[in-house]
């Protein structure tokens, strides 16, 4: 038998090198569903969400937010630029709010291949709030924007908890080869939620019951977790007739409220309307803000400062 020649020898051991880093590489950037990405491409609806999901998966993840910052999440309509990004997304993670009902069915055609989390479920949510002047026969005629529950479940930390499951285990499911380091990711989260939770209410220790002002009945559910009372200006996605801004004056009046809250992504005229008339003042929280922990924080101070 000849024994292969040293040109021969070297160019089979090229070839074999060449398929060894080929499969390398195919096993490095392709996993369950077939697609090659240094970090899982994941969506989610509003902000605070990416907070969620970048404390759950650290850098192993690419986080894109669809409404964004400043963006009324109501009536918001995606970019052709985010469009094309969803068309390459693994996750995308709803929590449901009103844009997902309207929308999320045209993302999905986007890409089929795309898992849908929702987030929100299980999660046991309260009706939407409303002041108690409204015309109760208004709310026998008109379907509520939120379809009478309020979606502003990322604003209680406990019910952050439940979504912070659901988070993980998608992306477990997606990327099983990192399964450990998202687990560890998310105990650390929670224990981080915990000791928010336990911070806000040693905030509002002693302050059961008090209530507070907002334009836009965002902040029901965090009063909710916390013992507080939100008193919306806004009604049904509409701002108060004559009739019903007096009666929010008097009650304001009535309960020492000196603070009306508004948000960045709606108008505050109704707020300094009453703000003006109660002798007090409009104060800016944002329930959209990615930074949610500090976001909460700082919230609270504000909402703690209005009762003083």
């Amino acid at each position: 038998v000849r024994p292969a020649s040293p040109g021969t020898q070297g160019g089979t051991m090229n070839t074999i090198n060449a398929l060894i880093a080929i499969i390398l590489t195919l096993a490095v950037g392709f996993f369950d569903g077939g697609w090659a990405a240094e970090r899982v491409p994941v969506f989610v609806s509003i902000a605070p969400q990416a907070h969620f999901v970048q404390q759950i998966g650290k850098d192993l993840v690419d986080v894109q937010v669809l409404v964004e910052p400043g963006a009324d999440p109501h009536t918001y309509e995606p970019r052709p630029q985010q469009m094309v990004a969803l068309s390459k997304a693994v996750l995308y993670f709803a929590i449901g709010i009103e844009f997902e009902a309207a929308k999320l069915a045209k993302i999905s055609a986007v890409n089929p291949r795309m898992k849908v989390v929702h987030t929100d479920h299980g999660v046991l949510k309260l009706p939407m709030a409303g002041h108690n002047d409204h015309d109760a026969k208004d709310d026998d005629k008109n379907d509520h924007r939120h379809g009478g529950l309020d979606p502003h479940i990322w604003l209680s930390p406990p019910l952050v908890m439940l979504q912070a499951r659901s988070i993980l285990t998608s992306l477990q499911a997606v990327d099983p080869a990192h399964r450990s380091a998202y687990e560890a990711n998310y105990r650390a989260f929670i224990m981080d939620i915990v000791d928010l939770d336990a911070q806000l209410r040693a905030a509002f220790d002693g302050l059961k019951g008090s209530s507070f002002m907002v334009f836009h009945p965002s902040w029901g559910t965090f009063a909710h977790t916390y013992g507080l009372k939100q008193v919306p200006i806004e009604i049904e996605g509409k701002s108060p007739k004559p009739a019903q801004l007096k009666d929010l004056i008097e009650r304001a009046r009535s309960n020492r409220i000196r603070v009306v809250f508004a948000q960045p992504q709606f108008s505050s005229k109704s707020a300094e309307q009453i703000s003006r008339a109660i002798g007090g003042r409009v104060a800016v929280v944002d329930p959209l803000a990615r930074d949610w922990a500090n976001n909460l924080r700082q919230a609270s101070e504000e909402f703690k400062h209005a009762f003083e």
